[in-house]
């Protein structure tokens, strides 16, 4: 049965439907920067046969390390946990890189491709003992979010995640852009192109609407003053 539409989300399943086909739209619900992998020639006319949003993730690496610096003023090492696999990760942590000096923070940065490598990763952090953590979020650490929440609370470490679904698993907070507004505004694409329209010529668009969620159960378990004035900035607070 042909198909009249993919929808995918995060850089390796979009690269790998891309190599796929040349011929049948794919709509990405959200990647991290899509001119810089190479998924689309330009925001207003990506050409080709893809389209979609960005989560403008690289440029949200800065304002990450800004906030849990406000979450944990004392914190000057942070350590980033990262698929570097994903081509989009990188884009990440390179503009995360050049963000830290003016947040006054230094930052590790294991590198991660299986799930071997995340333990040895917490083997290195257990002995380097990082202020904070800042994890990246795609399908291999979504897929290991439970053990890594677990380790910063066993370690006892403030982490910053890219997505609710890692405060789910009892993370301390997260912020970025809507994943449910994305998926609701990646719907009108497809119904654009099942109406006629080529991906090529659908502009990208940015996000709209960013969360910032705070867990306070997970900072008292941390025995983590979280400021009231950094509270109120909050989008959801978690009790």
């Amino acid at each position: 049965m042909p198909l009249d539409v993919i929808v995918t989300l995060s850089a390796p399943a979009i690269l790998a439907v891309k190599q796929a086909t040349t011929t049948i739209p794919i709509v990405f619900a959200g990647t991290s920067d899509p001119v810089r992998t190479g998924f689309a020639a330009s925001l207003a006319r990506p050409g080709g046969n893809l389209t979609g949003l960005s989560l403008m993730a690289p440029d949200l690496a800065g304002k990450r390390l800004e906030l849990i610096k406000s979450a944990v003023p004392g914190a000057s090492r942070i350590a980033m946990l990262w698929n570097a696999s994903d081509q989009g990760m990188a884009i990440r942590v390179k503009k995360a890189q050049l963000a830290a000096p003016a947040v006054h923070v230094t930052l590790l940065s294991p590198e991660l491709r299986t799930l071997a490598d995340l333990e040895s990763a917490f083997v290195t952090l257990t002995a380097d003992r990082p202020d904070a953590l800042l994890v990246f979020v795609d399908p291999f650490t979504v897929s290991h979010r439970k053990r890594i929440v677990d380790f910063a609370a066993a370690n006892r470490l403030p982490a910053i995640y890219e997505d609710r679904v890692f405060l789910d698993a009892g993370g301390l907070m997260s912020y970025g852009p809507s994943i449910e507004d994305i998926c609701r505004r990646a719907a009108t694409y497809v119904d654009k192109i099942l109406k006629g329209a080529k991906p090529g010529d659908l502009p990208i668009e940015q996000p709209t609407k960013f969360e910032l969620i705070i867990n306070l159960k997970t900072a008292r378990a941390l025995d983590l003053e979280i400021p009231l004035q950094f509270q109120q900035l909050a989008d959801e607070v978690i009790e």
